[in-house]
């Protein structure tokens, strides 16, 4: 507060109230411009105009109430702060707010032009320091993850010589060596190997933290997923003479999400599970629907090992975080691996929890959302309560020239697939995610809302883009073209969410045929 006119946006319903609050107000030695709004969402639209320097807030209004008010005022200005004005004594609920963001709760009966002052005083003050204390702890972090990220380039460089030379000695281009110094060299390379995925973990927890790592979601099928990672996990487990079991539910479509990003966390979770389950113990990796949550999978890993602290569970995705009581000789590492697969399984939607107790186990748990094209589709195929008059599959093919594909043909496709998404009309067509293939070769597919003769036009536009990227040509080669879908009777008298239902089916059928055909 200071010797300008400070603008504060009061929203009060009650007449009486919120002439008392002004009175209040114009008997202080503030110099203080009041905006009064008797609803929430004048007062919603009021910060959208002109920001106040201090809201004055009534809990209890006719379209709003309780503490999903302030919430609500929260949300929508974050960086104002906020007094509430109530007529209940109720310090619980004075509590909640002030843990969720509120700055000061006053009593209306208890308020007086001194007190009412010094608490907007005071609010303006701590939102300022807090503002300040953020700034401060986000420039700390990007300090520290420049730092870490800058640290972690520079080591690759000699970890690289060290592992190429220890690997030319091994295989015996340099000369014999004997069995003592070849039992050497594999320490050292086992070791080298370790601190290159810590370097790896801290590179990647610094993009997490940083909010610079991407994914690319595909149409995933789960169960391929899981086993790929179990036969990936498989040498390990039989190393340490553990079980390795997969039970996956069959009925399970296609997952929304980034192949190589839900391999990383499955691959993570699984190796602490075999990591921490003693000889003769067991590891088994499961997937599953679950009624109440239609729109998401539930994948699991479950061990037989020593099982974590109830201390341990509350901090076991946090950065840097290793439970004392489950270190042991096996465990080598910097704590990053959870704290990576929370941020991955965060970027899909999803949600990740582990349930354990010392000595029984534990059962990491994480959701990724479904794929649902009839979800995807819904909005660009209706119009106005019904369905489009034409809809056309179009398919994008592109194939390297040489195989193996050369190795930046990944980049160049990723490449491709953006400048597609730039040529169909957003609220019309729609580039369906992806699917996985094992072939180098990458299909994309446009579910566009016109008929084959504005396909033409868009392929034409397609291939114009396409032919632009200087990194296909030479590298690859392009195909395009454009099949009809049948469209449900408009006149069935079925609702438009089981047209579009049907639509999904139908272009689904077509993307299997054409996937098929490649």
């Amino acid at each position: 507060m200071n010797d300008r006119s400070t603008h504060v946006l009061l929203i009060e319903d009650n007449p009486g109230d919120a002439d008392l609050v002004r009175l209040r107000l114009v008997d202080g030695k503030t110099k203080v411009e009041v905006s009064c709004v008797n609803r929430l969402s004048d007062g919603l639209a009021s910060l959208k105009e002109r920001p106040p320097g201090v809201i004055l807030l009534d809990l209890n209004l006719p379209d709003s109430q309780g503490a999903d008010t302030y919430r609500k005022v929260l949300e929508k200005a974050p960086n104002v702060p906020i007094v509430i004005l109530s007529g209940q004594d109720d310090e619980e609920l004075a509590i909640k707010a002030l843990h969720q963001g509120v700055q000061d709760y006053l009593v209306k009966g208890a308020i007086s032009s001194s007190g009412l002052e010094r608490a907007m005083r005071y609010a303006v003050e701590r939102q300022a320091l807090l503002r300040s204390l953020e700034m401060s702890r986000k420039q700390q972090l990007e300090f520290k993850n420049q730092f870490l990220s800058h640290v972690s380039h520079e080591l690759r460089t000699p970890l690289t010589s060290i592992h190429q030379f220890v690997t030319i000695l091994l295989d015996g281009l340099a000369g014999e060596i004997s069995p003592e110094q070849r039992d050497h060299l594999k320490t050292i390379f086992k070791s080298v190997n370790q601190l290159g995925a810590m370097v790896r973990d801290l590179l990647e927890a610094s993009r997490a933290e940083s909010g610079k790592i991407r994914i690319e979601p595909r149409c995933v099928p789960i169960g391929d997923l899981i086993r790929q990672a179990v036969a990936m996990m498989q040498p390990l487990a039989h190393e340490k003479e553990v079980g390795l079991e997969v039970g996956v539910d069959t009925r399970i479509p296609f997952v929304h999400g980034d192949p190589g990003r839900i391999l990383e966390v499955l691959i993570n979770l699984i190796e602490n599970g075999i990591k921490f389950t003693p000889q003769g113990g067991a590891v088994t990796v499961q997937a599953c629907l679950v009624q109440t949550d239609p729109n998401f999978v539930y994948l699991s890993v479950a061990d037989t090992g020593c099982g974590i602290s109830p201390e341990g569970r509350a901090l076991v995705f946090e950065r840097l975080y290793q439970d004392p009581n489950s270190v042991d000789n096996s465990r080598k590492g910097l704590g990053l691996g959870l704290f990576i697969a929370k941020e991955l399984v965060n970027l899909h939607g999803g949600r990740i929890w582990v349930a354990s107790e010392p000595g029984h186990g534990s059962i990491f748990s994480f959701t990724l959302p479904l794929y649902s094209l009839a979800k995807l589709l819904f909005p660009v195929i209706t119009y106005q309560g019904n369905l489009r008059d034409n809809m056309v599959l179009v398919k994008t093919v592109l194939r390297p020239v040489t195989m193996p594909a050369r190795a930046n043909w990944k980049e160049t496709c990723q490449r491709c697939l953006e400048i597609l998404k730039r040529c169909v009309y957003l609220d019309k067509d729609l580039v369906l995610p992806p699917m996985t293939v094992a072939m180098a070769e990458e299909t994309f597919l446009v579910v566009a809302s016109t008929d084959l003769e504005g396909a033409n036009i868009m392929m034409t536009r397609i291939r114009e883009q396409l032919g632009k990227v200087a990194e296909l040509n030479g590298t690859g080669k392009l195909e395009l073209t454009a099949e009809a879908v049948a469209l449900p009777d408009p006149g069935s008298g079925r609702s438009l969410e089981d047209q579009v239902q049907e639509v999904a089916a139908t272009v689904n059928e077509m993307v299997q045929k054409v996937l098929g055909g490649n």
